[in-house]
């Protein structure tokens, strides 16, 4: 779908309800809030939901948020690329989804229509970019939300994802009130004290193979429970195992339920992320994805170490 013809999609429609997908992170809820905010003003009723309750550290995105009460019309995915991905309480949806927004290239068209841009940066870039040429006034606050759709998603413009669009996004919207530099405060240096001992725990735990160019951080349930932390702690860990020297494939292997394994892939230039974690039913960017696996632990470090062992292989061809 071009962009006139979704200016048209959202005339046409209304009461919107947008997803955003579990274990949410500020693209897909920067990208929410902005697009409730943006078709509210066009007169229509929306509303943002999410799996889990929204993050505390987010809570800036949905300021002066309200639900509104009205019959679901229109079902819209934000940042989504794969229905298993909106969590359990909104499974019902699934094959019901109007509209998804996207820039993963892994996306796998479950929407009936799809606005899809895989160079994008993030989801809030499509939709600037959609507000923009399509002369849609945004306000402060949708502002900030795009905003920090933009910068979360390449890791404050440090990511390889980081394209010349999304700075010259981020220079125009930073152009609204939206103090910016706060935004990134929040997002990238302030760490609670129970984030610190995380953080500890999980490099005092680090795995390493295969020459010490793959490393591991095995996140269990008692693990976190053990820790005293809240369960927003334990988000954005994924980074960390590739911030060591000369690892070139960073894996984070989180404990959801039992038997599942929540993986996120962090990468160099000489693997791609989404290509391993398709392997196992999953996907994301190149440097960047996630997949979920079952199995016991051991049973899955021994499916990833044996994958890894697969890429590395290949990379070496």
């Amino acid at each position: 779908m071009e962009f006139k013809e979704l200016k048209k999609f959202f005339e046409e429609h209304d009461n919107y309800l947008i997803l955003t997908h579990k274990s949410p992170d500020g693209d897909t809820l920067g990208s929410g809030f902005a697009l409730c905010g943006v078709l509210r003003d066009m007169g229509k009723k929306a509303n943002v939901v999410n799996n889990e309750n929204l993050p505390v550290r987010y809570n800036f995105l949905y300021d002066g948020y309200y639900v509104q009460e009205f019959e679901i019309e229109t079902v819209v995915a934000v940042d989504i690329a794969d229905e298993k991905l909106l969590g359990s309480r909104f499974a019902k949806y699934e094959g019901k989804i109007d509209l998804c927004i996207d820039h993963h290239i892994s996306n796998t068209h479950y929407a009936k229509e799809l606005v899809l841009d895989a160079k994008a940066s993030a989801a809030a870039l499509v939709l600037f970019e959609f507000f923009k040429s399509q002369g849609i006034a945004i306000s402060d606050q949708q502002a900030r939300c795009l905003y920090t759709g933009i910068a979360t998603d390449t890791g404050c413009f440090k990511y390889e994802n980081t394209t010349p669009k999304a700075h010259m996004a981020a220079a125009e919207l930073m152009q609204y009130n939206i103090n910016f530099s706060q935004i990134n405060r929040k997002m990238f240096d302030i760490k609670s004290k129970q984030r610190l001992k995380v953080e500890e725990m999980m490099i005092s735990e680090m795995e390493y193979y295969f020459d010490d160019r793959c490393s591991m951080i095995c996140l269990t349930s008692q693990m976190m429970q053990e820790s005293g932390a809240e369960p927003a702690e334990f988000d954005g860990l994924a980074s960390i195992p590739l911030t060591v020297e000369g690892v070139v494939i960073g894996i984070t292997i989180k404990q959801r339920h039992e038997n599942v394994f929540k993986l996120s892939v962090r990468t160099t230039e000489e693997m791609d992320a989404s290509t391993f974690c398709c392997k196992f039913g999953g996907g994301g960017h190149i440097r960047a994805a996630g997949c979920e696996i079952e199995g016991t632990l051991e049973e899955v470090k021994q499916k990833v170490i044996a994958a890894v062992s697969e890429a590395l292989e290949e990379s070496a061809r």
